[in-house]
């Protein structure tokens, strides 16, 4: 049987150009207009004035509540110089690695391999107890954890020490509890979902070769599973480091600043202490640490070039 021979570059070239190649028509930008304009209007321009108020001294009330000016490098200089901003920011890396990267990945991987081998009676009262926890409101789960924490509440009773206070005592603990209970269900989802990609053929003929369940889960199944790992890390990240409501609602920051993570020492220095332009350069700072944090996870997931 004869065999066609593949088309040299020289033949394509003869062939001219591909007469379905698609042409490029300046009418159509016309229906990217209404698009382009949406994104300037409620992206851009709010994104562009908002760097601009970090570079002002505009306050939220006040004689520069209106007549605010152009301070040029004042507020970054009053940020490098802000032993507060650092302590925020320390506090921010403890709250998003501690209780997002570690607890929240070790916690929806455990649950996912639960669920995965896991009788189907089982299966479903798992997904119904952690999704639940996931989908109701964070301001309902943060009044939960505070009566659960608080003078007289449950935490009290369970550790053998009633009536104390541990939002005083222990207060960024409580509140990261709080964090993995809330969002755990967020990476049992997406583990889940992974899960259901990798070949059982794989996972059998580890097993026929003798290896034991962790060896397989180690060399087998989080390998095939590194690019649902990488992605899961950026999205709790970009969701932990902007997290507000929980901690606001349970402790406002305190005691003191003790967990005052920067979105929250962002909105006390805006609207406590009345320093939006202050304020909007501490937003910045939280702005363009989550884009570097962006930008090595999104590395991560590029295929190595050998």
């Amino acid at each position: 049987m004869a065999v066609a021979e593949a088309p040299t570059a020289g033949g394509l070239a003869a062939l001219g150009p591909p007469q379905d190649r698609e042409r490029f028509k300046f009418l159509s930008l016309g229906w990217l207009t209404p698009s382009v304009v949406l994104l300037a209007v409620l992206f851009a321009y709010p994104i562009g004035y908002a760097v601009y108020l970090a570079f002002t001294n505009l306050e939220l009330i006040g004689p520069t509540a209106q007549s605010f000016q152009f301070t040029g490098l004042a507020n970054f200089t009053r940020l490098i110089n802000d032993p507060t901003f650092w302590q925020s920011t320390w506090l921010t890396l403890i709250f998003v690695v501690g209780s997002g990267i570690v607890a929240q990945t070790v916690l929806g991987m455990a649950l996912a391999l639960l669920m995965r081998r896991a009788l189907p009676a089982l299966r479903i009262t798992i997904s119904i107890v952690i999704v639940t926890a996931w989908i109701i409101p964070e301001i309902s789960a943060a009044f939960v954890f505070y009566a659960f924490g608080t003078q007289g509440g449950l935490l009290g009773e369970v550790v053998g020490k009633p009536g104390t206070d541990f939002l005083s005592s222990a207060p960024l603990l409580i509140v990261c509890i709080a964090n993995v209970w809330r969002n755990a269900a967020f990476s049992m989802l997406v583990f889940t979902a992974g899960l259901r990609n990798v070949p059982e053929e794989i996972e059998e003929a580890a097993e026929l070769e003798g290896a034991s369940y962790w060896r397989r889960l180690f060399t087998v199944t989080l390998p095939i599973l590194r690019p649902t790992i990488v992605t899961n890390l950026l999205l709790l990240t970009l969701i932990n480091i902007s997290d507000f409501t929980l901690i606001f609602v349970m402790t406002q920051g305190g005691p003191g600043t003790s967990t005052a993570i920067l979105p929250v020492y962002m909105y006390i220095q805006a609207f406590q202490f009345n320093n939006l332009g202050y304020g909007s350069m501490i937003a910045l700072a939280l702005v363009l640490i989550g884009a570097l944090l962006s930008l090595f996870y999104v590395r991560q997931l590029k295929p190595e070039i050998k």
